[in-house]
Protein backbone atom coordinates (compact mmCIF):
# COMPACT_ATOMS: atom_id res chain seq x y z
CA UNK A 1 0.00 0.00 0.00
CA UNK A 2 1.52 3.29 -1.12
CA UNK A 3 1.40 6.43 1.05
CA UNK A 4 -1.47 8.05 -0.88
CA UNK A 5 -3.69 4.97 -0.56
CA UNK A 6 -2.69 4.60 3.08
CA UNK A 7 -3.93 8.14 3.78
CA UNK A 8 -7.21 7.45 1.99
CA UNK A 9 -7.78 4.09 3.70
CA UNK A 10 -6.89 5.58 7.07
CA UNK A 11 -9.59 8.21 6.70
CA UNK A 12 -12.08 5.55 5.63
CA UNK A 13 -11.27 3.51 8.74
CA UNK A 14 -11.75 6.54 10.99
CA UNK A 15 -15.17 7.05 9.35
CA UNK A 16 -16.04 3.39 9.95
CA UNK A 17 -15.14 3.68 13.64
CA UNK A 18 -16.99 6.99 13.99
CA UNK A 19 -20.11 5.50 12.37
CA UNK A 20 -19.93 2.56 14.77
CA UNK A 21 -19.70 4.85 17.80
CA UNK A 22 -22.42 7.15 16.49
CA UNK A 23 -24.85 4.25 16.02
CA UNK A 24 -23.75 2.01 18.88
CA UNK A 25 -27.12 2.20 20.66
CA UNK A 26 -28.73 0.42 17.72
CA UNK A 27 -26.55 -2.66 18.28
CA UNK A 28 -27.29 -5.45 20.79
CA UNK A 29 -25.44 -5.33 24.08
CA UNK A 30 -24.71 -9.06 24.00
CA UNK A 31 -23.99 -11.08 20.84
CA UNK A 32 -26.65 -13.42 19.50
CA UNK A 33 -24.19 -16.03 18.25
CA UNK A 34 -23.00 -19.40 19.50
CA UNK A 35 -19.34 -20.14 20.23
CA UNK A 36 -17.79 -21.57 17.11
CA UNK A 37 -19.88 -19.36 14.81
CA UNK A 38 -16.89 -17.63 13.23
CA UNK A 39 -14.92 -20.59 11.87
CA UNK A 40 -17.58 -21.44 9.29
CA UNK A 41 -17.62 -17.85 7.98
CA UNK A 42 -14.03 -17.68 6.81
CA UNK A 43 -11.73 -20.04 4.89
CA UNK A 44 -9.76 -22.74 6.70
CA UNK A 45 -6.44 -21.44 5.35
CA UNK A 46 -4.84 -18.11 4.52
CA UNK A 47 -5.26 -17.01 0.88
CA UNK A 48 -2.41 -17.65 -1.53
CA UNK A 49 -3.01 -14.35 -3.31
CA UNK A 50 -3.95 -10.99 -1.71
CA UNK A 51 -7.59 -10.11 -1.08
CA UNK A 52 -8.80 -6.61 -1.81
CA UNK A 53 -8.97 -4.06 0.97
CA UNK A 54 -12.68 -3.59 0.22
CA UNK A 55 -13.38 -7.28 0.82
CA UNK A 56 -11.49 -7.26 4.12
CA UNK A 57 -13.42 -4.22 5.38
CA UNK A 58 -16.76 -5.73 4.32
CA UNK A 59 -15.92 -8.82 6.37
CA UNK A 60 -15.53 -6.74 9.53
CA UNK A 61 -19.30 -6.27 9.54
CA UNK A 62 -20.10 -9.75 8.21
CA UNK A 63 -17.72 -11.78 10.38
CA UNK A 64 -16.55 -9.73 13.37
CA UNK A 65 -19.43 -7.47 14.38
CA UNK A 66 -22.00 -10.23 15.07
CA UNK A 67 -19.77 -11.43 17.92
CA UNK A 68 -17.93 -8.23 18.67
CA UNK A 69 -18.95 -8.01 22.32
CA UNK A 70 -17.36 -11.31 23.23
CA UNK A 71 -16.40 -14.35 21.16
CA UNK A 72 -15.27 -12.84 17.86
CA UNK A 73 -11.73 -11.86 18.79
CA UNK A 74 -11.24 -15.05 20.77
CA UNK A 75 -12.42 -17.20 17.89
CA UNK A 76 -10.56 -15.16 15.29
CA UNK A 77 -7.39 -15.72 17.31
CA UNK A 78 -7.98 -19.46 17.22
CA UNK A 79 -8.51 -19.45 13.46
CA UNK A 80 -5.60 -17.08 12.73
CA UNK A 81 -3.27 -19.29 14.77
CA UNK A 82 -4.50 -22.24 12.73
CA UNK A 83 -3.96 -20.29 9.49
CA UNK A 84 -0.41 -19.46 10.51
CA UNK A 85 0.24 -22.97 11.81
CA UNK A 86 -0.79 -24.37 8.44
CA UNK A 87 1.42 -21.82 6.65
CA UNK A 88 4.29 -23.22 8.74
CA UNK A 89 3.12 -26.80 8.14
CA UNK A 90 3.05 -27.52 11.86
CA UNK A 91 1.97 -31.03 12.91
CA UNK A 92 -1.79 -31.36 13.39
CA UNK A 93 -1.21 -31.80 17.12
CA UNK A 94 -0.60 -28.05 17.30
CA UNK A 95 -3.67 -27.01 15.29
CA UNK A 96 -6.85 -26.28 17.27
CA UNK A 97 -9.28 -26.98 14.44
CA UNK A 98 -8.37 -30.69 14.36
CA UNK A 99 -8.87 -33.71 16.58
CA UNK A 100 -5.63 -32.88 18.38
CA UNK A 101 -5.32 -31.54 21.91
CA UNK A 102 -3.17 -28.51 21.08
CA UNK A 103 -3.63 -25.01 19.76
CA UNK A 104 -2.14 -21.57 19.54
CA UNK A 105 -2.33 -18.38 21.57
CA UNK A 106 -0.89 -14.93 20.97
CA UNK A 107 1.53 -13.64 23.59
CA UNK A 108 3.11 -10.20 23.74
CA UNK A 109 6.73 -11.20 23.18
CA UNK A 110 8.90 -14.29 22.84
CA UNK A 111 10.17 -13.52 26.34
CA UNK A 112 6.62 -13.96 27.66
CA UNK A 113 6.16 -17.18 25.68
CA UNK A 114 9.38 -18.62 27.11
CA UNK A 115 8.21 -17.80 30.64
CA UNK A 116 4.71 -19.19 30.03
CA UNK A 117 6.20 -22.44 28.69
CA UNK A 118 8.61 -22.67 31.63
CA UNK A 119 5.84 -22.16 34.19
CA UNK A 120 3.63 -24.71 32.45
CA UNK A 121 6.55 -27.18 32.37
CA UNK A 122 7.22 -26.61 36.07
CA UNK A 123 3.55 -27.20 36.89
CA UNK A 124 3.50 -30.39 34.81
CA UNK A 125 6.69 -31.71 36.38
CA UNK A 126 5.40 -31.13 39.91
CA UNK A 127 2.06 -32.83 39.09
CA UNK A 128 3.81 -35.85 37.57
CA UNK A 129 6.06 -36.35 40.60
CA UNK A 130 3.23 -35.85 43.10
CA UNK A 131 1.12 -38.39 41.20
CA UNK A 132 3.71 -41.08 41.95
CA UNK A 133 4.75 -39.73 45.38
CA UNK A 134 1.82 -37.80 46.97
CA UNK A 135 3.59 -37.41 50.32
CA UNK A 136 6.53 -35.56 48.86
CA UNK A 137 6.52 -31.84 49.78
CA UNK A 138 6.19 -29.57 46.75
CA UNK A 139 9.04 -27.35 47.92
CA UNK A 140 11.31 -30.38 47.90
CA UNK A 141 10.49 -30.86 44.25
CA UNK A 142 10.82 -27.29 42.98
CA UNK A 143 14.15 -26.81 44.74
CA UNK A 144 15.63 -29.64 42.66
CA UNK A 145 14.20 -28.70 39.27
CA UNK A 146 16.75 -27.79 36.61
CA UNK A 147 16.17 -26.27 33.17
CA UNK A 148 18.53 -25.93 30.19
CA UNK A 149 19.21 -23.54 27.33
CA UNK A 150 22.01 -22.77 24.92
CA UNK A 151 24.74 -20.35 25.92
CA UNK A 152 23.63 -18.53 22.74
CA UNK A 153 19.99 -18.22 23.89
CA UNK A 154 18.40 -14.83 24.45
CA UNK A 155 18.89 -13.44 27.96
CA UNK A 156 15.12 -13.64 28.50
CA UNK A 157 15.45 -17.43 28.88
CA UNK A 158 17.77 -17.02 31.85
CA UNK A 159 15.47 -14.33 33.22
CA UNK A 160 12.49 -16.69 32.95
CA UNK A 161 14.35 -19.11 35.20
CA UNK A 162 14.92 -16.34 37.72
CA UNK A 163 11.21 -15.40 37.71
CA UNK A 164 10.11 -19.02 38.00
CA UNK A 165 12.56 -19.69 40.81
CA UNK A 166 14.33 -22.59 39.09
CA UNK A 167 17.96 -23.06 38.20
CA UNK A 168 18.78 -22.57 34.52
CA UNK A 169 21.92 -24.17 33.13
CA UNK A 170 23.58 -22.96 29.94
CA UNK A 171 24.72 -25.60 27.48
CA UNK A 172 28.06 -24.67 25.89
CA UNK A 173 28.32 -24.42 22.11
CA UNK A 174 31.31 -24.32 19.80
CA UNK A 175 32.17 -22.46 16.60
CA UNK A 176 32.97 -25.81 14.99
CA UNK A 177 29.32 -26.80 15.56
CA UNK A 178 28.07 -23.47 14.18
CA UNK A 179 27.05 -22.43 17.72
CA UNK A 180 24.28 -25.07 17.83
CA UNK A 181 23.47 -27.23 20.86
CA UNK A 182 24.46 -30.85 20.22
CA UNK A 183 22.38 -33.79 21.40
CA UNK A 184 25.26 -35.55 23.13
CA UNK A 185 26.10 -32.43 25.18
CA UNK A 186 22.53 -32.16 26.46
CA UNK A 187 22.39 -35.89 27.21
CA UNK A 188 25.59 -35.73 29.25
CA UNK A 189 24.40 -32.74 31.31
CA UNK A 190 21.06 -34.43 32.02
CA UNK A 191 22.73 -37.60 33.26
CA UNK A 192 25.16 -35.65 35.46
CA UNK A 193 22.34 -33.65 37.02
CA UNK A 194 20.17 -36.70 37.62
CA UNK A 195 23.13 -38.39 39.32
CA UNK A 196 23.41 -35.32 41.55
CA UNK A 197 19.77 -35.67 42.63
CA UNK A 198 18.37 -32.90 40.42
CA UNK A 199 15.22 -33.12 38.30
CA UNK A 200 15.66 -32.03 34.64
CA UNK A 201 12.28 -30.75 33.40
CA UNK A 202 12.66 -28.09 30.67
CA UNK A 203 14.85 -27.32 27.68
CA UNK A 204 14.58 -24.17 25.56
CA UNK A 205 15.91 -24.83 22.07
CA UNK A 206 16.61 -21.86 19.81
CA UNK A 207 16.09 -21.72 16.07
CA UNK A 208 17.86 -18.57 14.95
CA UNK A 209 19.86 -17.38 17.95
CA UNK A 210 20.13 -13.66 18.65
CA UNK A 211 23.93 -13.38 18.22
CA UNK A 212 24.40 -15.29 14.95
CA UNK A 213 21.09 -16.90 13.85
CA UNK A 214 22.34 -20.38 14.79
CA UNK A 215 19.98 -23.37 14.82
CA UNK A 216 19.98 -25.97 17.59
CA UNK A 217 19.73 -29.56 16.34
CA UNK A 218 16.17 -30.26 17.48
CA UNK A 219 16.01 -33.52 15.52
CA UNK A 220 18.67 -34.79 17.96
CA UNK A 221 17.50 -32.88 21.02
CA UNK A 222 13.78 -33.64 20.76
CA UNK A 223 13.98 -37.43 21.20
CA UNK A 224 16.25 -36.96 24.21
CA UNK A 225 13.74 -34.60 25.83
CA UNK A 226 10.82 -36.90 25.04
CA UNK A 227 12.62 -39.92 26.54
CA UNK A 228 13.46 -37.98 29.72
CA UNK A 229 9.96 -36.41 29.95
CA UNK A 230 11.55 -32.96 29.61
CA UNK A 231 9.42 -30.17 28.15
CA UNK A 232 11.06 -28.91 24.95
CA UNK A 233 10.15 -25.34 24.06
CA UNK A 234 11.36 -23.94 20.73
CA UNK A 235 12.15 -20.23 20.56
CA UNK A 236 12.27 -19.09 16.93
CA UNK A 237 11.50 -15.43 17.65
CA UNK A 238 13.17 -14.03 14.53
CA UNK A 239 13.70 -17.00 12.23
CA UNK A 240 10.22 -18.49 12.59
CA UNK A 241 8.69 -16.20 9.96
CA UNK A 242 10.94 -17.70 7.28
CA UNK A 243 9.49 -21.17 7.81
CA UNK A 244 6.48 -20.21 5.66
CA UNK A 245 8.86 -20.57 2.68
CA UNK A 246 9.31 -24.21 1.57
CA UNK A 247 13.06 -23.75 1.13
CA UNK A 248 13.45 -22.69 4.79
CA UNK A 249 10.89 -25.09 6.31
CA UNK A 250 13.55 -27.83 6.85
CA UNK A 251 15.03 -25.57 9.55
CA UNK A 252 11.95 -26.50 11.62
CA UNK A 253 12.35 -30.27 11.17
CA UNK A 254 12.02 -31.85 14.61
CA UNK A 255 9.06 -29.70 15.65
CA UNK A 256 7.13 -32.97 16.10
CA UNK A 257 9.12 -33.57 19.31
CA UNK A 258 8.32 -30.18 20.86
CA UNK A 259 5.83 -29.38 23.61
CA UNK A 260 5.63 -25.71 22.61
CA UNK A 261 6.82 -23.47 19.81
CA UNK A 262 6.97 -19.70 19.48
CA UNK A 263 7.99 -16.96 17.06
CA UNK A 264 7.30 -13.26 16.55
CA UNK A 265 5.27 -12.19 13.48
CA UNK A 266 5.96 -8.65 14.68
CA UNK A 267 9.64 -9.19 13.88
CA UNK A 268 9.56 -10.34 10.26
CA UNK A 269 6.01 -11.00 9.10
CA UNK A 270 4.70 -7.42 8.78
CA UNK A 271 2.38 -7.65 11.80
CA UNK A 272 2.63 -4.68 14.16
CA UNK A 273 3.95 -5.12 17.70
CA UNK A 274 2.93 -6.86 19.84
CA UNK A 275 2.23 -10.25 18.33
CA UNK A 276 4.17 -13.30 19.48
CA UNK A 277 2.56 -16.55 18.38
CA UNK A 278 2.83 -19.60 20.61
CA UNK A 279 1.57 -23.14 20.02
CA UNK A 280 1.33 -25.99 22.52
CA UNK A 281 0.90 -29.69 21.88
CA UNK A 282 -1.53 -30.04 24.80
CA UNK A 283 -3.51 -26.95 25.71
CA UNK A 284 -4.45 -28.69 28.97
CA UNK A 285 -0.84 -28.12 30.11
CA UNK A 286 -1.36 -24.35 29.90
CA UNK A 287 -4.85 -24.43 31.33
CA UNK A 288 -3.67 -26.60 34.21
CA UNK A 289 -0.88 -24.16 35.06
CA UNK A 290 -2.82 -20.89 34.82
CA UNK A 291 -6.52 -21.64 35.20
CA UNK A 292 -8.51 -19.20 37.32
CA UNK A 293 -12.23 -19.68 37.81
CA UNK A 294 -13.81 -16.56 39.32
CA UNK A 295 -17.57 -16.17 39.02
CA UNK A 296 -17.29 -13.21 36.63
CA UNK A 297 -15.47 -15.38 34.05
CA UNK A 298 -17.91 -18.31 34.13
CA UNK A 299 -19.95 -18.96 30.99
CA UNK A 300 -22.05 -21.73 29.46
CA UNK A 301 -19.34 -22.95 27.08
CA UNK A 302 -16.27 -22.96 29.28
CA UNK A 303 -15.97 -26.74 29.31
CA UNK A 304 -15.84 -26.99 25.51
CA UNK A 305 -12.03 -27.26 25.74
CA UNK A 306 -11.49 -25.19 22.61
CA UNK A 307 -11.17 -21.66 23.98
CA UNK A 308 -8.68 -20.93 26.70
CA UNK A 309 -7.68 -17.30 26.27
CA UNK A 310 -8.99 -16.09 29.61
CA UNK A 311 -6.29 -18.29 31.11
CA UNK A 312 -3.26 -17.09 29.18
CA UNK A 313 -3.70 -14.43 26.49
CA UNK A 314 -5.07 -11.11 25.27
CA UNK A 315 -6.74 -10.55 21.89
CA UNK A 316 -4.41 -9.48 19.07
CA UNK A 317 -5.74 -11.42 16.11
CA UNK A 318 -7.44 -8.78 13.97
CA UNK A 319 -4.15 -7.35 12.69
CA UNK A 320 -2.99 -10.84 11.69
CA UNK A 321 -6.22 -11.27 9.70
CA UNK A 322 -5.62 -8.00 7.85
CA UNK A 323 -1.96 -8.76 7.03
CA UNK A 324 -2.54 -12.35 5.89
CA UNK A 325 -5.38 -11.26 3.62
CA UNK A 326 -3.78 -8.09 2.25
CA UNK A 327 -0.50 -9.83 1.34
CA UNK A 328 -1.54 -13.44 0.82
CA UNK A 329 0.84 -16.29 1.52
CA UNK A 330 2.78 -15.66 -1.71
CA UNK A 331 3.25 -11.98 -0.88
CA UNK A 332 4.61 -12.80 2.57
CA UNK A 333 6.94 -15.45 1.11
CA UNK A 334 8.24 -12.93 -1.45
CA UNK A 335 8.89 -10.44 1.35
CA UNK A 336 10.99 -12.98 3.31
CA UNK A 337 12.89 -14.08 0.22
CA UNK A 338 13.74 -10.53 -0.75
CA UNK A 339 15.31 -9.85 2.65
CA UNK A 340 17.36 -13.03 2.47
CA UNK A 341 18.57 -12.07 -1.01
CA UNK A 342 19.57 -8.62 0.26
CA UNK A 343 21.49 -10.21 3.15
CA UNK A 344 23.28 -12.47 0.67
CA UNK A 345 24.15 -9.39 -1.39
CA UNK A 346 25.70 -7.77 1.68
CA UNK A 347 27.57 -11.00 2.48
CA UNK A 348 29.08 -11.03 -1.02
CA UNK A 349 30.29 -7.45 -0.58
CA UNK A 350 31.95 -8.38 2.72
CA UNK A 351 33.62 -11.47 1.26
CA UNK A 352 34.96 -9.46 -1.68
CA UNK A 353 36.86 -7.10 0.66
CA UNK A 354 40.01 -8.72 2.06
CA UNK A 355 39.96 -6.42 5.11
CA UNK A 356 36.81 -8.09 6.44
CA UNK A 357 35.69 -11.58 7.41
CA UNK A 358 32.33 -13.35 7.86
CA UNK A 359 31.96 -14.68 11.41
CA UNK A 360 28.98 -17.07 11.06
CA UNK A 361 26.95 -18.78 8.35
CA UNK A 362 24.48 -16.45 6.65
CA UNK A 363 21.24 -18.44 6.62
CA UNK A 364 18.53 -15.77 6.63
CA UNK A 365 18.60 -11.98 6.87
CA UNK A 366 21.45 -11.56 9.38
CA UNK A 367 25.12 -11.13 8.46
CA UNK A 368 27.77 -11.36 11.18
CA UNK A 369 31.06 -9.80 10.08
CA UNK A 370 34.08 -7.94 11.38
CA UNK A 371 37.27 -6.20 10.40
CA UNK A 372 40.21 -8.58 10.56
CA UNK A 373 42.07 -7.49 13.64
CA UNK A 374 41.50 -6.75 17.31
CA UNK A 375 38.22 -6.39 19.17
CA UNK A 376 39.16 -2.80 19.92
CA UNK A 377 39.36 -1.94 16.23
CA UNK A 378 35.88 -3.37 15.65
CA UNK A 379 34.47 -1.58 18.69
CA UNK A 380 35.84 1.68 17.32
CA UNK A 381 34.35 0.97 13.90
CA UNK A 382 30.93 0.24 15.41
CA UNK A 383 30.97 3.49 17.36
CA UNK A 384 31.79 5.43 14.20
CA UNK A 385 29.00 3.70 12.28
CA UNK A 386 26.33 4.28 14.92
CA UNK A 387 27.45 7.83 15.73
CA UNK A 388 26.95 8.69 12.06
CA UNK A 389 23.22 7.86 12.44
CA UNK A 390 22.90 6.72 8.83
CA UNK A 391 22.65 3.04 9.73
CA UNK A 392 22.59 1.27 13.08
CA UNK A 393 24.31 -2.01 13.91
CA UNK A 394 24.17 -4.08 17.11
CA UNK A 395 27.20 -6.21 18.07
CA UNK A 396 27.58 -9.66 19.57
CA UNK A 397 30.36 -11.79 21.03
CA UNK A 398 31.29 -14.99 19.19
CA UNK A 399 34.14 -17.17 20.46
CA UNK A 400 35.63 -14.18 22.25
CA UNK A 401 35.51 -11.95 19.20
CA UNK A 402 33.62 -8.65 18.95
CA UNK A 403 31.36 -9.07 15.92
CA UNK A 404 29.17 -6.61 14.00
CA UNK A 405 25.66 -7.72 13.00
CA UNK A 406 23.99 -6.41 9.83
CA UNK A 407 20.27 -7.24 9.86
CA UNK A 408 17.92 -6.57 6.95
CA UNK A 409 14.70 -5.57 8.71
CA UNK A 410 12.76 -2.76 7.05
CA UNK A 411 9.84 -3.35 4.70
CA UNK A 412 11.16 -0.81 2.21
CA UNK A 413 14.82 -1.91 2.07
CA UNK A 414 16.18 -2.18 -1.47
CA UNK A 415 19.53 -3.17 -3.02
CA UNK A 416 20.57 0.50 -3.18
CA UNK A 417 20.29 0.70 0.62
CA UNK A 418 22.59 -2.32 0.98
CA UNK A 419 25.19 -0.78 -1.33
CA UNK A 420 24.98 2.59 0.43
CA UNK A 421 25.38 0.93 3.83
CA UNK A 422 28.46 -0.95 2.63
CA UNK A 423 29.94 2.22 1.12
CA UNK A 424 29.55 3.93 4.49
CA UNK A 425 31.00 0.99 6.44
CA UNK A 426 34.07 0.69 4.20
CA UNK A 427 34.66 4.44 4.28
CA UNK A 428 34.64 4.47 8.08
CA UNK A 429 36.74 1.30 8.20
CA UNK A 430 39.39 3.00 6.09
CA UNK A 431 39.46 5.95 8.50
CA UNK A 432 39.80 3.64 11.51
CA UNK A 433 42.60 1.63 9.94
CA UNK A 434 44.54 4.75 8.96
CA UNK A 435 44.53 5.79 12.62
CA UNK A 436 46.13 2.54 13.73
CA UNK A 437 49.81 2.77 14.78
CA UNK A 438 52.13 1.41 12.06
Amino acid sequence: MEAAEFRRRGKEMVDLIADYLENIEQRPVYPDVEPGYLRSLIPEEAPEEPDTYEDVVKDIERVIMPGAASPACTELETVMMDWLGKMLKLPEDFIAGTHGQGGGVIQGTASEATLVALLAARSRAVRMILASDPQRPETGITSKLVAYSSDQAHCSVERAGMIAGVRMKKIPTEQSDKYAVQGETLRRMIQEDKAAGLIPFYFCATLGTTPSCAFDHITELGPICNAEKIWMHIDAAYAGSSFICPEFRPLLNGIEFADSFNFNPHKWLLVNFDCSTMWVRKRSDLIGAFKMDPLYLKHDHQESGRYFYTDNSLFRSLKMWFVFRMYGLKGLQDYIRKHVELAKEFESLVRADQRFEISADVVLGLVCFRLKGSNEVNETLLKRINNGRKIHLVPCQLSGQFVLRFAVCARTTESRHIREAWRLITQLAEEVMQELPH
